[in-house]
């Protein structure tokens, strides 16, 4: 299958059936792509928002070793979908195209 110019395969913010990813092609523009930059907007949101409770935490020599665990399973969490939104937008592309080598 040949893609135009103007549509392309966009890796979505969701797995599909079995966890596999899940590609939407076109422009861009259609209601499952605006669905998309809605779901990346949340995560991203929501990542900046556990960035704060982490700053905090990890600050607080209270906070017990299964606070700590939970807080780093939201990290993981968060940094999975923070680098599935930037290979969704080809960064992984652009920095293969600008690696030394």
């Amino acid at each position: 299958m040949s893609l135009s110019s103007s549509h392309r395969a966009r890796l979505l913010p969701w797995s599909g059936p079995e966890g596999k990813p899940s590609y939407v092609i076109g422009e861009g523009t259609g209601p499952v792509s605006r669905l998309a930059d809605e779901a990346e907007a949340a995560q991203l949101r929501m990542g900046v928002e556990l960035l704060g409770h982490a700053r905090a935490m990890l600050g607080d020599r209270t906070v017990s070793n299964g606070e700590a665990r939970f807080l780093g399973d939201r990290l993981v969490e968060a940094l999975r979908d923070v680098l599935r939104i930037a290979e969704s937008r080809g960064a992984e592309r652009a920095a293969a195209e600008h690696a030394p080598g």
